[in-house]
């Protein structure tokens, strides 16, 4: 087949033309802006090159509101087409294309980037170290996960998206029912960036374990660290599931073996199994560390100290561990026996269990606690109700027998996003607006931030709660138009104007963040929201080496306590400071990456071999560089102590 006609789109229409377009543009605008303002040796040296874990964190903030943004276009498209019947705003096939693609991209290129954002900020200055165990892994880390973002993205303009749904099951997966290349980017994509995301897991893992400040022992980490450890164990156990996984289905695709055929030894049910395998932690690898921003939230707003830590710790750990053990809820409806169901049926109930110890743990802290309303404590606040909301119809679905009911229709859409939004979302925009003083030095306008939550919240219900009503009628999800005999139409368009509500709260979002760039005060100070843990007894900005003089730690609240009671957690004089070199090498061979994805999609072999072998060329060069990084003198580090003080 002659390789332009694999790149043109199978099922053009106006929309896709329309965003080939903007695509263009944008390009064109962005490079012509750098060229213009002369910011490429800036671009390179600062941020394309870089190894400092908080520079890293912003790339990934950037990253996941990027994808926010193309999501809910997504969003907003599939609403937009079940908003009246027989509506012909899109086709099947796009409408297809377009909820395949939402899931993914909401999942893994705008919810994981957003929590690797704060394990990469803030977890090494709530910790007290001066980086990450590997720098330069944390470096490729980031740009494998960019570049497979990158290459899933393009597909919608290049071959042509993904339209087998965000699980991608199989037979439907395979060569004979997804005949354009939208498979393969699914396949390679999300390969390439999960080979960055297991990177994390193991740079996180080891700097929590062995790169804690002195004195701090693992029963005295910050709550969020504690769910940032957790976190990345469930990562290193279950992302090489999705490794091989992915691996096995482009190896269908692209070679016609049979791993997951219907015929041929093979079994399409062995795709569902370790999809869900992985998929199912995946869901509490985007929860807990949400869970441990609330925490954060909560006891520095209802100036209390956590309720019931080491029960806090407990349930996180419980939580994990059941969260392997449930997998089999997502197919109770596709036959696989009444002991099976009855099994996962009763895991899944169970994993409610300390859940709820955590929604009471939270509820105990603000009790008699001295609150104050600002915009985080307001995310958290809504978080409450509409999360335990979102539990309660999840300990329906896991009733096996009812879940014949609810499985495939719009109910079990609404209690996803009714756990995702609350449970995730919300705590990656409180935690935005809670951390982004330390890191730009200014806070967000506090009026336009409070308009933002309420306003989220009202279109989620009026979104999400229809959906409830019309999946108990019958209403199956996936379906792209229905008949106005149904009487679906009234809630779908309450629907869709939730939709366009929570599209109008991310448009403020985005206001305020131009606002308060203009217009906020810079004189803010280092702690400007009486926090209490570590990362607020840094300079704002942050320097390079995060603290001069390693904290000593002997609490969970170091930094409350030394507020409070006196202690002292800078101890001893400054020392030269030994920190990692910035490198080049990661961008590159995510580059080299990129090309190699890209051709494996069209099998475009000679590329394919000529870029595995850059990538091969680059991990030799870095065996053999020797690169021992650099030293920040005294006089150096004390010249820029006494600058950030004096800017206070």
């Amino acid at each position: 087949m002659d390789f332009f006609d694999r790149f043109a789109v199978p099922h053009p229409s106006f929309l896709i033309y329309a965003s080939m377009v903007a695509i263009g543009l944008t390009v064109i605008a962005v490079l012509v802006g750098i060229t213009y303002f002369k910011k490429w040796d800036y671009l390179w040296r600062e941020w394309l090159t870089t190894v400092d874990h908080k520079r890293i964190g912003i790339m990934y903030l950037i990253s996941a509101l990027l994808m926010l943004f193309r999501g809910g276009v997504d969003a907003i498209m599939l609403r937009a087409q079940l908003a009246i019947p027989d509506n012909k705003l899109l086709e099947s096939q796009h409408y297809n294309e377009v909820f395949s693609t939402h899931g993914v991209v909401m999942i893994l290129f705008m919810a994981m980037p957003f929590i690797m954002f704060f394990f990469n900020f803030v977890v090494p200055l709530q910790i007290g170290a001066r980086d990450v165990a590997f720098p330069r892994l944390n470096a490729i880390s980031f740009w494998l996960f960019f570049m497979g973002a990158m290459l899933f993205n393009i597909s919608f303009v290049i071959g042509g998206s993904p339209d087998a749904g965000w699980t991608s099951y199989f037979p439907l997966a395979g060569n004979d029912f997804s005949t354009s290349v939208g498979s393969n980017y699914y396949m390679i994509a999300i390969q390439i960036a999960g080979i960055g995301t297991l990177m994390t897991g193991i740079n996180f893992i080891t700097t929590i374990f062995k790169m804690r400040a002195p004195g701090m022992k693992l029963m005295q980490m910050p709550m969020f660290t504690w769910s940032a450890l957790i976190s990345n164990l469930i990562i290193v156990f279950a992302f090489p599931v999705l490794t091989v996984l992915l691996a096995m289905g482009t190896m269908d695709r692209l070679f016609d073996t049979k791993f997951f055929a219907i015929g041929d030894g093979g079994s399409d049910m062995l795709w569902a199994n370790l999809f869900w395998v992985w998929g199912h932690p995946e869901v509490y690898i985007l929860i807990l560390p949400a869970f441990g921003l609330f925490s954060e939230i909560i006891s520095t707003f209802a100036r209390r100290n956590l309720y019931g830590y080491k029960s806090m710790v407990a349930s996180m750990v419980v939580i994990s561990a059941f969260s392997f053990f449930v997998w089999a809820h997502h197919f109770f409806t596709m036959g696989q026996g009444a002991l099976a169901n009855s099994f996962f049926s009763i895991t899944t109930m169970a994993i409610a269990v300390p859940t709820g110890v955590k929604i009471f743990n939270w509820l105990f802290t603000l009790w008699k606690g001295k609150i104050e309303f600002t915009t985080p404590m307001l995310y958290a606040m809504h978080f409450l109700p509409l999360f335990t909301l979102g539990g309660v119809t999840g300990v329906m679905l896991a009733m096996s027998a009812a879940d014949y009911q609810y499985h495939n229709t719009m109910f079990l859409v609404a209690h996803f996003h009714n756990v995702i939004i609350p449970g995730v979302v919300y705590a990656m925009l409180g935690g935005l607006t809670y951390y982004w003083p330390k890191m730009f030095g200014f806070m967000l306008n506090e009026r336009i931030g409070k308009w933002t939550v309420w306003l989220m919240s009202i279109g989620f219900v009026l979104a999400f709660i229809p959906m409830y009503i019309t999946g108990l009628d019958g209403q199956a999800r996936r379906m792209y138009t229905y008949s106005e005999a149904t009487g679906f139409g009234p809630l779908n368009m309450v629907a869709f104007i939730g939709a366009g509500i929570m599209a109008i709260s991310f448009a403020l979002l985005v206001y305020n963040i131009y606002y308060s760039v203009r217009y906020s005060p810079r004189n803010i100070g280092n702690d400007p929201w009486n926090a209490r843990t570590l990362e607020w007894a840094t300079h704002t900005p942050v320097p390079e080496y995060n603290f001069a003089v390693m904290p000593q730690v002997k609490s969970t609240e170091a930094f409350w306590d030394a507020k409070k009671n006196g202690h002292e957690i800078f101890k001893g004089k400054i020392e030269k400071i030994h920190m990692p070199n910035s490198s080049g090498l990661p961008f590159i061979m995510s580059c080299i990456f990129f090309v190699f994805g890209f051709s494996m999609i069209f099998s475009i072999w000679p590329l394919a071999i000529i870029s595995l072998l850059g990538i091969l060329g680059c991990l030799v060069y870095r065996s053999f560089e020797k690169d021992h990084g650099h030293y920040i003198p005294v006089e150096e580090i004390e010249e820029t102590e006494t600058k950030l003080r004096g800017a206070k």
